[in-house]
């Protein structure tokens, strides 16, 4: 299956282009203008498969991410504004742990609204940030336990051995990251980067909800793009494979695109792997929401994408030689 390595390629069109962005300004705007045209003519002529394709991602978002995701992104929130004042003297060491469990419970982008918020408050470097915004990132166990194991694998398991493997990465990369960072000095954190909050909890809704809403319209946003680009492929070339259209799921929304290869692919043995493989690489529509909250604190997302290639050939090969059955 080339899905790997056309998200692989995929990354790295972005790592390149982030890196060359400002020297070639004209041409990455004209191939947006470009691809707001193709994308505008595809809705005008397929209205009625847009229209389906925005209530399935409605759906898959409100059944699959939001009650999971809501709860998490508040408290979590709530947590850190609660603590600001606290994290006066903390130590790197207990500052790396806090945010790693942070964004582990929560999913992503939580780790990414943790990251930029530290680094905001004054209590990261930016190169640390930039560091822990590529670290600090992983499925909602909800999401992995809930929707992916049971929902769609009806397996206990997999979705305990699934987190495992993926955390043991990143604390690897964690750890790693600590003893390259420990000997620069912390940043001093003033009264003003870290007060205590007035009202935690109404601010902790306050910002949650921007970033509700960049999940869930991206979210429904590539849903809606991968539908009418396969109901146009359909019309194109109507002996598509159909391995073709799950990638295409997969790589523009992660969540349409796991329920779509486990309804084809259900009696397969290697359905596990194709999951992981899937889970590990993410989505379009997940880094463009990583993207989109790391730009806001002028965070690089260079290290991101490099440890998102890097994970997506360890922790599958991992899987297929020690767990696949």
């Amino acid at each position: 299956m080339f899905l790997p390595f056309l998200h692989i390629l995929i990354l790295a069109f972005a790592y390149v282009n982030d890196k060359k962005l400002k020297r070639d300004d004209n041409m990455y705007a004209t191939i947006q203008i470009a691809l707001c045209i193709v994308l505008i003519l595809l809705l005008l002529l397929f209205p009625q498969t847009a229209h389906h394709g925005t209530d399935l991602g409605l759906t898959l978002f409100m059944d699959a991410l939001f009650p999971y995701l809501l709860p998490y992104l508040i408290l979590t929130q709530w947590l850190l504004r609660l603590t600001a004042p606290m994290r006066t003297k903390t130590k790197r060491a207990s500052l790396y742990v806090q945010a790693y469990i942070i964004s582990a419970l929560g999913g992503y982008p939580t780790g990414a609204t943790t990251i930029v918020y530290l680094k905001n408050s004054g209590q990261l470097h930016p190169k640390e940030a930039n560091f822990l915004l590529a670290v600090c990132h992983a499925p909602s166990p909800l999401f992995v336990l809930g929707f992916v194991s049971l929902d769609l694998l009806h397996s206990n398991t997999f979705g305990w051995l699934f987190l495992c493997l993926l955390h043991s990465f990143n604390i690897c990369c964690l750890i790693t990251g600590y003893f390259l960072f420990r000997k620069s000095e912390l940043p001093s954190i003033s009264i003003h980067n870290t007060p205590l909050y007035s009202a935690p909890f109404s601010e902790s809704i306050k910002e949650t909800a921007p970033t509700i809403l960049l999940v869930g319209t991206t979210i429904i946003f590539f849903t809606t793009i991968q539908t009418i680009v396969q109901q146009g492929l359909d019309k194109l070339i109507p002996k598509l494979p159909h391995t073709a259209e799950l990638s295409i799921a997969a790589i523009l929304e992660v969540t349409n695109g796991l329920k779509m290869t486990v309804t084809a692919f259900s009696s397969h043995s290697y359905l596990p792997l194709l999951v992981v493989l899937l889970l590990t690489m993410q989505s379009i529509s997940i880094h463009l929401q990583i993207f989109v909250i790391a730009k806001s604190a002028k965070l690089s997302v260079r290290p991101y994408i490099k440890f998102r290639l890097l994970s997506i050939i360890i922790v599958p090969t991992i899987y297929a030689l020690f767990f696949l059955k």
